[in-house]
């Protein structure tokens, strides 16, 4: 039996306006991609101002570099999360992701509190230079929101705002370990109040702006 004339033509005319879709690449790979931006500035902080005050201070307080181990394994478990939440049909419970890494990262910080000595060759922040601190790890966050944003557009994100508070932890976690190769301090309660506040202005900012960016209307 012959179909009719008309719907064929429709079919043709709606399937004449069609358009190859470019697959995206898997989770992972873009993680990656992402990843290699952070690594490219990281490099370019340690052309400036080298490895040996990060090591020193690493080797008189070892919380330090679990604080930024714990602070790496956030910002690669988050972006790892964003982007497979922009994959449709993929469950929520990619967002307890990060979880561990930050609570390796709090906890380590949070031992640095308790300590009453410091490491070799650092000195507590004060309050002005703990400000500094987070203008760097909101300053670093932009660009690499908007990077990372950018990278998920492609995709369809079902459930945007979750997918752009993962962004704002990835990237708030990355400048934190960023800053970690010119932090000059021992762990502190005002550096490490100063560093929260930094990292719940940049996931609120990108849960506001980055939630938008991500919903298809």
């Amino acid at each position: 039996m012959s179909s009719d004339p008309r719907h064929q033509a429709l079919i043709d005319a709606l399937g004449a306006e069609l358009t190859p879709v470019r697959r995206l690449l898997p989770p992972w790979l873009r993680t990656l991609c992402w990843l290699l931006a952070v690594a490219a500035i990281a490099v370019v902080l340690l052309v400036h101002y080298g490895t040996a005050p990060m090591l020193r201070r690493w080797a008189g307080a070892h919380d330090l570099a679990w604080a930024a181990a714990g602070a790496v394994l956030t910002a690669v478990s988050a972006a790892w999360a964003a982007f497979t939440l922009g994959v449709p049909g993929r469950s929520r419970a990619w967002a307890w992701l990060p979880l561990p890494g930050a609570l390796l990262w709090i906890g380590a910080s949070g031992v640095g509190c308790l300590r009453t000595w410091l490491a070799p060759g650092t000195s507590i922040a004060t309050l002005h230079q703990s400000t500094d601190c987070l203008v760097f790890i909101v300053s670093f966050s932009i660009p690499l929101s908007a990077l990372m944003i950018w990278l998920l557009r492609r995709a369809c994100p079902l459930r945007p705002v979750l997918a752009a508070m993962m962004v704002g932890l990835a990237s708030a976690a990355a400048s934190a370990s960023l800053l970690e190769i010119c932090h000059a301090f021992d762990a502190a309660a005002t550096d490490l109040l100063t560093h929260a506040l930094a990292v719940g202005i940049v996931v609120a900012l990108n849960a506001a702006m980055g939630g938008r960016l991500l919903t298809r209307h």
